[in-house]
């Protein structure tokens, strides 16, 4: 599993975290995504790594920049977790 966080730019309101959502579940095959407006960031849970490029294109024909793409092996964060 993979987690990714992108840092976008251009979000403003719970509707902006609902579109990004949208556009990241019909492009590619997620487990999880979340987004926040008010941290201005995306992170996606998938079984393999997304492309960059392929996100990025993705999110910004929808009128929002994509500013970073971090990716790291995800590590589920259980309740007795530290």
């Amino acid at each position: 599993m993979t987690e990714t966080i992108l840092k976008i730019d251009g979000m403003s309101c719970p509707m902006c975290e609902s579109h990004v959502n949208d556009v990241v579940r019909s492009k590619f095959k997620v487990k999880k995504v979340t987004s926040s407006h008010k941290k201005g960031e995306t992170v996606i849970v998938s079984e393999s790594s997304l492309n960059a490029s392929e996100l990025s294109e993705a999110i910004g024909a929808t009128g929002y920049k994509v500013l970073s793409v971090d990716s790291h092996p995800y590590v589920k964060k259980g309740l007795f977790s530290r």
